[in-house]
C-alpha cells in the first residue's frame, strides 16, 4: 500500500482539526500555515473528508472546518479510506475476478494477508491516539545537568 500526498495531507488536516476539537471551527489559513499545505489544496481535500462525514464546514465570519465526531471515535482507517479509497496492494485482493490465478495463488494469499494486517493496524489507531502521541513529542524534554 502506498499512501499518496492526498492521504498524507488529509491525515495532517484531520490532526489539525483534532487538536482544535471543542474550540470551534479551524480556519483554512491556520491549517495552511501550521501544516504547510496550500489553502486551495485544503479545500480540495476537504471535499473527500466532508463527503465521507468525517468533517464539516461552518460558514460565516467565524467559519472554518470541524470534525463531526470526537477524535477518539475516528480511526485512521476511516481517514485513509476517505482520501485514498481502497488500499488493496493489488487488484485481485479486492476482486478475485481480476486475475484468473487468484484462487490458487500463493502471492495472492500474501497480498491478502498484508492488506488484512494493515487494515487491523489502521483500524486500531484513532485520531486521538495520534494527537496524544504528537503532544508527547512536542513536550519539552527536561535535561538535568550536575
Amino acid at each position: 500500500m502506498k499512501i499518496t500526498t492526498k492521504g498524507h495531507y488529509g491525515l495532517r488536516i484531520m490532526m489539525e482539526l483534532a487538536f482544535a476539537w471543542g474550540t470551534g471551527p479551524v480556519l483554512v489559513d491556520n491549517i495552511a500555515k501550521n501544516q504547510g499545505i496550500s489553502g486551495k489544496y485544503i479545500h480540495v481535500l476537504m471535499l473527500s473528508l466532508k463527503n465521507t462525514g468525517l468533517a464539516r464546514a461552518v460558514r460565516g465570519p467565524n467559519g472554518g472546518y470541524l470534525l463531526t465526531r470526537a477524535p477518539a471515535e475516528i480511526t485512521i482507517s476511516e481517514i485513509i479510506h476517505a482520501m485514498e479509497g481502497s488500499n488493496f496492494p493489488v487488484d485481485c485482493v479486492g476482486d478475485k475476478t481480476q486475475c484468473s490465478r487468484s484462487h490458487n495463488c500463493a502471492a495472492s494469499e500474501l497480498w491478502t494477508r498484508i492488506y488484512r494486517e494493515t487494515e487491523k493496524i489502521l483500524a486500531a489507531v484513532t485520531l486521538q491516539d495520534l494527537i496524544d502521541r504528537q503532544r508527547a513529542l512536542l513536550e519539552p524534554q527536561v535535561e538535568y545537568q550536575i
